[in-house]
């Protein structure tokens, strides 16, 4: 299925804030980032004489010019707006400058497609969290292609640090994002589970399990951590064919 395209524009000081969103925005099926800005006061040049967009991501606390004073001057430029900042203490000012929402610094991948979900609910940004759906990802290690993968083919996802090892059916990708993001993405998709502080599995592609020990169908094997034993034993209660007594 096709999805609309939402144009975006994302302004913040901090390069690493922007690197952030590009990866964020990447994510959403149907967001496309037309154009970023370091800074306000040429952001504010900028988008006086240009098109209007659909959505406006901004930092409130910038140098020279403030996300709050620069969202009046924009207002009539975009349909929706969403500050994003480190700062608790501007709720208000978000609310008077009339921001569609208001994300916390440092905001998981999560609550940003949350967010997106909310503003622009016909665009498919569940990231295929329903059965049967995908998603894309960009890879580090294939020129940063943005590789497509079902939902359906994930054996089971690797903590590598700030990176994450997908293992899929057909090939691994490697791409830089932390368990606990792709976690709640995949938390929203049946049949993922972590039961390792490292590895997070689809139970469709556990080759067998021994004791506390997992094999998946890759032959990748996994040894159930101390914390998870709980969860995992109710796993098993709920999934272990019981028989009856034989006299």
């Amino acid at each position: 299925m096709l999805h609309p395209v939402y144009t975006c524009i994302a302004i913040d000081d901090e390069v690493h804030a922007i690197e952030g969103l590009k990866r964020y925005v990447e994510s959403v099926p149907g967001l496309d980032l037309v154009q970023t800005f370091t800074d306000p006061l040429i952001a504010l040049r900028t988008l006086l004489v240009s098109a209007r967009v659909d959505l406006v991501l901004l930092d409130i606390d910038m140098p020279g010019l403030n996300g709050i004073e620069l969202s009046k001057a924009i207002r009539t430029k975009t349909d929706k707006l969403i500050f994003t900042t480190g700062h608790t203490e501007y709720g208000y000012e978000a609310f008077r400058a009339e921001a569609d929402d208001y994300l916390l610094k440092p905001y998981s991948l999560a609550e940003f497609v949350a967010a997106i979900n909310k503003l622009f609910p016909g665009n498919g940004a569940r990231n295929g969290a329903e059965r049967g759906g995908s998603f894309f990802v960009k890879s580090k290690t294939d020129q940063h292609k943005l590789i497509h993968i079902r939902f359906s083919d994930v054996v089971l996802v690797e903590s590598k640090l700030n990176y994450v090892l997908i293992h899929t059916t057909s090939r691994n990708v490697l791409t830089y994002m932390t368990l606990r993001e792709i976690g709640a993405i995949l938390g929203q998709h049946p049949g993922f589970m972590q039961f390792q502080r490292s590895y997070i599995v689809a139970q469709a592609h556990i080759d067998y399990i021994d004791g506390n020990t997992i094999r998946m169908l890759n032959g990748v094997v996994i040894t159930v951590g101390e914390y998870y034993k709980k969860a995992f034993a109710a796993f098993l209660d709920r999934h272990v064919l019981k028989t009856g007594k034989r006299n």
